[in-house]
């Protein structure tokens, strides 16, 4: 067309000045300088034969050139992309530049001056190196790539060669940085694309500039720079690769680059084949996969530099191994290809090439590497970044299973790897997920893994490498922020390694790191088992000549003794021998040496630190801050961690070796507790640091366990404490009452001093409380000095800061006073008359603020200069809150102490009384009011006092301020509410609240006056369980608290004990159901086990014979029938373990466990909805559940039966789902009528009943019927009967046609799977009635999901709701438990998931659509669609599609209508209900109506694939595998089955196995897949082109 236009232009004039000169003028439009191109070409081609004009053509190209198209251009360099000419729009701005730089290679051509070349050249690059980052540059690009080839490689060299840099320096820098990033990357593309090659095509110093920028030292591989070097590599790999060819091409070679021999261009394509890009992967590959096709063509060895060492090289080619190379390297890239997928099906058969590589890699000989394993990392580091999580785990369990089979040389590369993109691919917790049928509780298999991969390959690193690698290691472990699990699962990996002096200061301080800064924010339970792992590794590979004791001491520091080492567990014991083994070998410590100690004996260095810490600095007498608990806790630690040591040490220790070591330690300290009360002055920080000492070694030296009170440490240092008994208490006396303490950091100390007499109070209670203890004085003046303060600060005058401070001191004491007698009642000092402790108690100003001192007064307090910024920052507003807040927090304890002592004080009533003498207790609507008061002042974390007044008032209250009480509900739930997330406190508030708000009294009065307070609390009930639903452990505390209190109230009042409850029956209905979270957002792995077992040990106390019991039961069952039905009627189609199908299951357990308690009366009423709901479509277990309490309510109660053979005579469109649930009961006939004497009658009825259905079209019932004929047919025989004599022949007969079935075919093997079923085998309805088979047997057997088993050890060991001593049914009595689950299916998979009102029940996996009525066998089924079809004038061909994996609606209806058009036999689809799709209908276009649909759920098809084989089907897969079929070669056989993949996992593994051929599409794109529908539609057209080729028919 070009060469036409040109013809034609130049045909009406051959004058080119004046056709140029006319094209030149106007607008320079696209359209124009493409012509102005097409002419100058055409005038080149005939100038290079010789027909031009001589003269006159040169002349008119200059002029072109210099007058129209250098103009242009610099026009367009100038001008911005996008800019206002809507010619110049970019596309259009891009054909305009393309045309014009062709058109001025030409014009240079033409005019035949090389300056004009180099000139252009020279402007361009000026232009480009001014704004490469502009968007101009994209013209300056052109002209350089128009004008290049014109340069002379000689006198243009050094042009050629500053060109080519520059070029080299843009295409590698167009992703730099900034929001110029994007034209800079467009200006890189087009550099790459464009000018590079022509330069490259000049050859000599362009081509050498080019590829000395590319392959330059110091390049770094930035993932952005990657992609802009592969870019630039794959474009001119011609050019960078040597060409085979003769010798006069090889000589050429010999001056031109070879990037085969490079490491820099090598390690470029591995960082590529790594990329997220997956053109860049692309780019990679083509790249390996040139040089390998290269290297085998010239036939001559080559080998490319290592980078560093001496190890392989990177690259290396020799002709005498060129079959195993070859072998080597295209395998690597179809395993390369292959992760191109992402689809683990496609890729798994892919995985054992990966290890060949491996054997091809490693030599025979010697044992090297003979393939740089740098490319074995390169798959898996690809793999691990998958987007595919299952490819990821695959990968890394490929990875840590290499050692198991084979043992491969060291490697730094391996070692990197390893520190690098595995533990970066491990930090991924789905990755140690339980495999499905694990059990509860088992390690994650790639956990064990990763310990046995690390403990391998630790073993096999060389000695000096290990220490090296194992500090690398952990130093990982905090780099990042790692969750709980793959830390737990490293960290259990470390402690399983070898000992080894491996670590240094550096590893325990890596290893402290990962405590203090991974592990700070993980869960408790996860974060403790890691840190225990973490000090095993310690232990195991700890070089203790090169640690001190004090390093290791600071180390125990950082693990917490709650959660970790505990004195008493067997982590402390470990540790203990561990220190007792090496205590000789570690480096002396800082503190020994100091003190002229050269020994590294423990004993010594406890001592020392003892001595050390009793000792105090004179600088520190003038300090007020209270000292860190840090160094008393490293000391405490230490101590006990010696005498336990030193106990070790010796085969029998007494109680006299063990006082003998502490006081050894203890001495320092013990003399200067005896001096507290004698020496006045003391230095403060040093009282400090021995009353901390003290509390830290009392609370670290308490076991646990259960040899806690057999423990002599504990025992001796007790006794030691107890005799400075009376030297603390006078000094803590002192300090707290003589206005010792009067600046604000002193409440820190006041806090110290009393939990120190707490210590002390608690330590004499349990030698034995004695009135005349120093104790006992102490507390008594205590009590009274702070009354007197805080009487005496009442006078009004103007407050001081010490003043306030002595207050709140005062009051804190008064606190401590209260809750020490509160929970120890030997310490009542007065009795129960009010005394002065109680009279100013009941007295006291509630929510009484302390007024905040005078700035300027602040200060002559603060004499020490350290405490100033103390005072300045806490008396500010927030800091002096803080104060005022525990000083009401107080007041409410001591209230608290008050209102539990006199609650028989406080009237019922509203009346006030005129004089009380306790006003606090006896006027209790003013407490309560001050208490709602205290809930908007006090913050979360201080309120529990308050609770616990209102836990007193409440129900006193309840009638007569109803409104003030509900008002108490709403404040406190919101605080509990704020508080969800606060785990310290969230708990013991939460059970304060629930011991309120829920107790047995106000749930009483609420539910008697049913006033608002009644539904506020079931408000709040449910506000609960909600809440429960997302924090674990809420509903436990609310279940276990209400079924106490109710047992309670049962066991101490009479018949109208549970009365409240039956008011509150929703709660244990609840409770009933509630389980674990199935909702995929929600979905979590909890212990919600415990709610349920509460409430049914709760349920198994009562009894039947109690009236009130009766009640509760009867209104419990009637709602957990409700709330079945409304379940089904919410969802009629729920799938196996959802959660309708968890629900039901629930409910129908517990009406199992009410069943022994419900009498003749009761069932009367509700046995029409029990067999209601066997007609349901139900899943299996919950079936199971309904027959087995219809067998025991007719075994307890025969006159139901006239009911239950009603059941056989409804319609049959009712019976379609579910008269299989009632011929399983029937046979267990023999246990109904175990308790009925004449029994002639009712097995008469049930033969007839039974008979009728061994008939029936339904194979599935005709089984059953059989089943319950077999086995009634047994009880006939051996009761004798004779009237059935007439019917011995029909019913043996049919019993031996069953019985001998010949062949293997699916009946004989459903006969004998069904009579092996537990249901009918082995379950005993009355001797398997217990807990156990309810709830763990029976789900286990019937398939539900594991997290809803409970075994019977959670209902022995939950201990809250105990049982009688002597409650049986506990576990079963026959051998249930020991079966497996069977693999009888038919009524137990599937036969659920459809809706009833639509769907039928049919024997075979195949599924029509037709109703029931018409009664049409399936033969008749494929005869009436190919009818139809016959009638139309359509042709039915062989091909059966199979669409069961596909999801997508829009996919299912696009492939019915593809089948339809295109005559398959039959489209198999996962489940019918899809047809009522809109968006299936929107594209089949009634397609289903005329096309067969057969329903094969994924489950079956295994089954119905080979059912189909043995049909004569050729099974045909479309699919990725190694070994698939081009489409284009493969011929289809006429009765063919295309199985079609997932959407997004494609064909399942296992099913990979069934088929007999996969075919494949051919592809020349990137995108490694087309859609489901359109990969179906192709292939059928193929099977569809090919019968009518081979039918003979031409037409489409």
């Amino acid at each position: 067309m070009e060469w036409v236009l040109a013809e034609a232009l130049l045909s009406q004039s051959r004058d080119p000045r004046a056709l140029l000169g006319a094209l030149c003028q106007g607008e320079a439009s696209a359209e124009r300088v493409e012509t102005l191109r097409f002419l100058l070409q055409r005038l080149e081609d005939e100038e290079a034969r010789g027909s031009g004009g001589a003269g006159a053509l040169p002349e008119a190209a200059r002029e072109v050139a210099a007058g129209y198209l250098v103009p242009l251009l610099r026009s367009l360099r100038g001008r911005p992309a996008g800019g206002p000419d809507p010619s110049l729009q970019p596309r259009h701005r891009r054909r305009v530049l393309r045309a014009a730089g062709a058109a001025l290679r030409s014009c240079v051509r033409l005019a035949g001056r090389p300056q004009l070349a180099a000139a252009l050249a020279e402007e361009a690059l000026r232009d480009l190196l001014a704004g490469w980052r502009a968007p101009g540059a994209e013209a300056a690009v052109e002209v350089l790539a128009a004008v290049g080839p014109c340069l002379r490689p000689r006198e243009d060299g050094p042009l050629l060669e500053r060109v080519a840099g520059t070029a080299v320096a843009l295409a590698l820098g167009g992703g730099g940085d900034g929001d110029e990033a994007g034209p800079a990357e467009d200006a890189a593309a087009l550099v790459a694309g464009r000018l590079l090659p022509v330069l490259v095509q000049c050859g000599g110093a362009a081509l050498r500039a080019v590829w000395g920028g590319l392959a330059a030292p110091g390049a770094s591989l930035g993932s952005g720079r990657v992609e802009e070097k592969l870019l630039v590599l794959s474009a001119l790999a011609e050019k960078l690769l040597p060409e085979p060819g003769g010798d006069r091409a090889r000589g050429a070679r010999e001056a031109g680059p070879d990037a085969r021999r490079c490491w820099r261009f090598w390690r470029t394509v591995q960082a590529g084949l790594g990329q997220a890009d997956a053109l860049t992967r692309k780019r990679a590959r083509y790249l390996l996969q040139r040089a390998v096709e290269v290297s085998a063509e010239l036939g001559a060895d080559c080998t490319c530099g290592p980078q560093e060492g001496n190890g392989p090289s990177l690259f290396w080619w020799s002709e005498r191994k060129k079959d195993e190379l070859l072998k080597f390297w295209e395998n690597y890239i179809l395993i390369m290809e292959t992760l191109e997928g992402n689809q683990i099906h496609v890729i798994k058969p892919v995985l054992p090439k990966l290890n060949n590589l491996f054997e091809y890699a490693v030599s025979e000989e010697n044992g090297c590497w003979l393939f740089h394993p740098s490319w074995h990392m390169c798959i898996y580091k690809r793999m691990f970044e998958s987007e595919n999580k299952i490819l990821s785990k695959e990968g890394v369990i490929h990875f840590l299973e290499l050692y198991e089979t084979k043992i491969l040389p060291f490697s730094p590369e391996f070692s990197e790897f390893i520190i690098g993109p595995l533990m970066d691919a491990l930090s991924e917790s789905s990755l140690y997920s339980r495999s499905p049928g694990q059990p509860i509780g088992s390690c994650s298999p790639l956990g064990l893994k990763l310990q046995k991969f690390l403990v391998t390959y630790i073993s096999l690193l060389p000695e000096e490498i290990k220490s090296s690698f194992l500090l690398k290691f952990i130093r990982k472990m905090t780099s990042r922020h790692w969750c709980a699990v793959p830390i737990l699962f490293l960290s259990k990996a470390l402690a399983n390694v070898p000992r080894h002096k491996a670590l240094g200061i550096d590893g325990l301080l890596a290893l402290r790191d990962v405590i203090h800064c991974t592990m700070i924010t993980h869960q408790i339970l996860l974060r403790g088992a890691a840190q225990c792992y973490l000090l095993q590794t310690a232990m195991n590979l700890l070089d203790v000549e090169k640690v001190s004791l004090s390093d290791v001491s600071t180390f125990l520091m950082s693990l917490r003794q709650e959660e970790s080492l505990g004195r008493g567990t067997s982590l402390w014991t470990e540790l203990c021998d561990w220190l007792r083994v090496n205590e000789s070998y570690f480096k002396p410590s800082p503190t020994c040496s100091s003190i002229g100690l050269h020994k590294t004996s423990l004993n010594a260095y406890v001592k020392s630190i003892v001595q050390e810490y009793v000792k105090s600095s004179a600088w520190e007498r003038e300090n007020c801050f209270m000292p860190d608990w840090f160094e008393a806790k490293l000391v405490s630690l230490m101590v006990l961690l010696a005498v336990d040591v030193e106990g070790m040490k010796t085969q029998y220790s007494g109680k006299q070796r063990t006082e003998n070591v502490l006081r050894i330690f203890l001495d320092p300290l013990l003399d200067v507790l005896m001096k507290f009360s004698t020496n006045a002055y003391m230095p403060l920080l040093k009282t400090d640091r021995c009353l901390q000492l003290l509390l830290k070694l009392l609370n670290t030296c308490r076991l646990k366990g259960s040899s806690a009170q057999d423990d002599e440490v504990s025992t001796v240092l007790q006794n030691f404490f107890m005799s400075t008994t009376e030297s603390i208490s006078e000094f803590i006396l002192r300090r707290l009452t003589m206005n010792e303490l009067n600046s604000v950091s002193d409440l820190d100390r006041c806090h110290l001093y009393l939990m120190v007499l707490t210590e002390l109070i608690n330590l004499h209670l349990k030698v034995g409380w004695k009135r005349g203890n120093p104790i006992w004085r102490v507390i008594s003046l205590l009590k009274n000095a702070s009354i007197q303060h805080l009487q005496e600060m009442d006078s009004g005058q103007e407050p001081t800061v010490g003043s306030q401070i002595q207050r709140v001191v005062s009051m804190a004491a008064l606190a401590m006073v209260c809750e020490a007698i509160d929970q120890k009642p030997e310490l009542q000092l007065d009795s129960l008359h009010a005394g002065p402790l109680e009279s100013f108690l009941s007295s006291l100003q509630l929510n009484q603020t302390l007024q905040k001192p005078h700035a300027e007064e602040q200060s002559s307090y603060a004499h020490p200069l350290e405490c100033s910024s103390v005072l300045e920052e806490s008396s500010s507003s927030q800091g002096w809150g803080k104060i005022v807040a525990q000083y009401i927090h107080d007041q409410w304890v001591c209230l608290s102490f008050l209102l539990k002592k006199y609650h028989t004080l406080i009237p019922t009533t509203g009346s006030e009384i005129l004089e009380p003498f306790l006003p606090a207790v006896q006027m209790p609507i003013r407490t309560l009011q001050s208490a709602l008061e205290a809930l908007t002042v006090l913050s979360s974390d201080q309120v529990l006092p308050v609770f616990h007044c209102l836990k007193v008032l409440v129900p006193k209250l309840l009638t007569s301020s109803e409104s003030l009480c509900i008002e108490s509900f709403d404040m406190a739930w919101k605080i509990i509410s704020s508080l969800s997330n606060t785990q310290l406190i969230f708990w013991a508030n939460l059970k304060a609240f629930v011991q309120f708000v829920f107790d047995n009294k106000v749930l009483t009065i609420a539910a008697k006056i049913k006033g608002q307070a009644y539904f506020k609390i079931k408000e709040i009930m449910y506000k609960i369980i909600e809440m429960s639903a997302i924090k674990t452990g809420v509903f436990n505390t609310l279940i276990s608290y209400c079924c106490q209190s109710w047992i309670v109230s049962a066991s101490n009042v009479s018949q109208g004990s549970l009365s409240s409850a039956k008011n509150y029956s929703e709660l244990i209905l609840e409770a009933c159901i509630f389980g674990t979270v199935f909702r995929r957002d929600q979905s979590t792995k909890r212990e919600d086990h415990y709610v349920r077992i509460c409430a049914v040990k709760f349920l198994c106390l009562l009894d039947g014979s109690n009236m009130s019991h009766k009640l509760f039961i009867e209104d419990l069952a009637i709602k957990l029938l409700d709330k079945d039905e409304l379940v089904s009627k919410s969802k009629k189609r729920y799938y196996v373990n959802s959660l309708q199908h968890r629900v039901k299951n629930r409910v129908w357990q517990t009406l199992l466990v009410l069943f022994p308690r419900l009498d003749q009366n009761f069932l009367n009423g509700i046995i029409d909805r029990i067999f209601q709901a066997g007609f349901t479509n139900n899943q299996a277990s919950i079936k199971y559940f309904i027959e087995w309490i219809i067998i025991l309510i007719l075994h307890k109660f025969p006159q139901f039966l006239p009911k239950f053979w009603d059941c056989f005579s409804y319609g049959e469109e009712n019976l379609k789902t579910s008269i299989c649930t009632f011929l399983a009961v029937l046979s267990h006939l023999d246990i109904i009528t175990q308790n009925i004497p004449e029994k002639k009658l009712i097995l008469k009825q049930a033969l007839i009943v039974v008979l009728q259905w061994c008939f029936n079209h339904n194979f599935s019932v005709r089984l059953y019927a059989l089943v319950a004929l077999k086995k009634l047919w047994t009880v006939c025989k051996v009761l004798s009967v004779e009237e059935f004599d007439a019917l011995t022949p029909v019913i043996e007969s049919s019993l031996h046609q069953v019985e001998s079935m010949h062949g293997a075919g699916n009946a004989k093997k459903n006969w004998q799977r069904i009579q092996e079923h537990f249901f009918f085998a082995t379950f005993h309805p009355l001797k398997d009635y217990c807990l156990e088979t309810i709830f763990y047997i029976l789900p286990r057997l019937s398939g539900l999901i594991e997290d809803e088993w409970i075994t019977i050890d959670k209902f022995t060991r939950f201990t809250d709701v105990p049982l009688a001593a002597g409650f049986q049914w506990y576990l079963s009595q026959t051998q249930l438990s020991k079966l497996k689950p069977g693999d009888w299916s038919q009524q137990d998979i599937g036969t659920n998931l459809v809706e009833a009102d639509n769907q039928a029940e049919w024997t075979d996996v195949q599924k029509k659509i037709i109703p029931w009525n018409s009664r049409v066998s399936d033969l008749d089924l494929e005869l009436l669609f190919q009818d139809r079809a016959a009638r139309l004038g359509k042709s039915i061909s062989r091909l059966i599609v199979v669409a069961s994996l596909i999801d997508k609606p829009t996919n299912l209806g696009g492939l019915c209508r593809t089948c339809e058009v295109f005559g398959a036999s039959v489209l198999v689809v996962g489940s019918l209900q899809c047809i009522s799709d809109k968006q299936f209908q929107h594209l089949s276009v009634s397609a289903e109506q005329w096309l067969p649909l057969v329903e094969v759920k994924p489950p079956q098809l295994i089954d119905y694939l080979q059912q189909k084989k043995t049909e004569g089907y050729t099974i045909i897969g479309v699919e990725q595998t190694a070994k698939s079929l081009d489409l284009t070669q493969y011929c289809f056989p006429e009765k063919s089955l295309l199985l079609l993949g997932n959407e997004r996992e494609g064909i399942p593994a296992n099913l990979i196995q069934q088929l007999d051929v996969c075919v494949e599409i051919p592809q020349q794109g990137i995108i490694r897949s087309l859609n489901v529908h359109v990969s179906g539609a192709l292939l059928i057209w193929e099977y569809t082109r090919q019968q009518l080729l081979s039918h003979g028919d031409t037409k489409p």
